[in-house]
């Protein structure tokens, strides 16, 4: 799985502002991508995608090197191109409009429709788009879709979403937008606490649709692990 993790770091970094983080940060988040304990110096072994420099402060950032546009595309991108439909029921941009208008309902959701598409890629510069604008909310519900997809588990805590907030140019109204999106996202916990699932990621019985091998791997070892020490794992319980 080496060289796909080397895709998931890329893809980080291609959506990032600057195409750069420190690496702490997605040290610090390793467990969610499924990146070796040793990230710190197994990035040093792509020398033709990663650069390691080095901050005034002494802090360690990870640079992309190189751009690879083919996977600049994202997974509701890909999405789209498959079942075009199912995306525009997917999110729920708000068209504002006057209470004048005296619409009917089926009528808001055409308008609302129209506020829906075109996306906005999370590998675009989107983070150069007017502060408060639908297009920096829609590129914003990108990033984090995209974040989330490229997970093990495809959900994050917030502490994991606040950990890259200035690279990917989140605000603090995150959990409120999220909230505007129930069809995308599964918010769980409060909203100082929260966990953000990626609803596409699982059936309707909550088990995740596609395993990561090391998804695999590791209920395989929980299995075993529950065979080997049953009472010792009720106890934790």
């Amino acid at each position: 799985m080496e060289l796909e993790r080397v895709k998931v770091v890329k893809k980080l970094l291609m959506m990032s502002k600057e195409k750069r983080m420190p690496l702490s940060k997605i040290y610090h988040c390793r467990l969610l991508f499924g990146v070796p304990e040793d990230f710190r110096d197994w990035v040093l072994k792509f020398p033709e995608e990663f650069r390691v420099v080095n901050n005034d402060d002494g802090s360690r950032v990870l640079e992309l090197v190189k751009w690879e546009s083919s996977l600049a595309v994202s997974a509701m991108e890909k999405e789209f191109m498959v079942d075009e439909e199912k995306v525009k029921r997917t999110f729920k941009f708000k068209m504002k409009h006057g209470k004048s208008l005296d619409l009917e309902e089926d009528d808001v959701r055409k308008l609302n429709m129209l506020n829906t598409l075109p996306l906005v890629s999370p590998y675009s510069d989107g983070w150069k788009c007017e502060l408060w604008s639908l297009e920096a909310e829609k590129y914003r519900v990108g990033v984090i879709h995209e974040f989330l997809s490229l997970t093990l588990d495809k959900k994050a805590s917030i502490h994991h979403i606040v950990e890259f907030k200035e690279e990917f140019s989140l605000t603090k109204h995150t959990y409120q937008m999220l909230k505007k999106q129930p069809r995308a996202f599964y918010l769980a916990g409060t909203e100082m606490n929260w966990v953000v699932f990626l609803k596409d990621g699982y059936d309707e019985y909550g088990n995740l649709v596609q395993k990561d091998p090391q998804v695999v791997f590791n209920e395989k070892l929980y299995r075993y692990a529950q065979m080997q020490h049953p009472d010792e794992l009720c106890k934790d319980e």
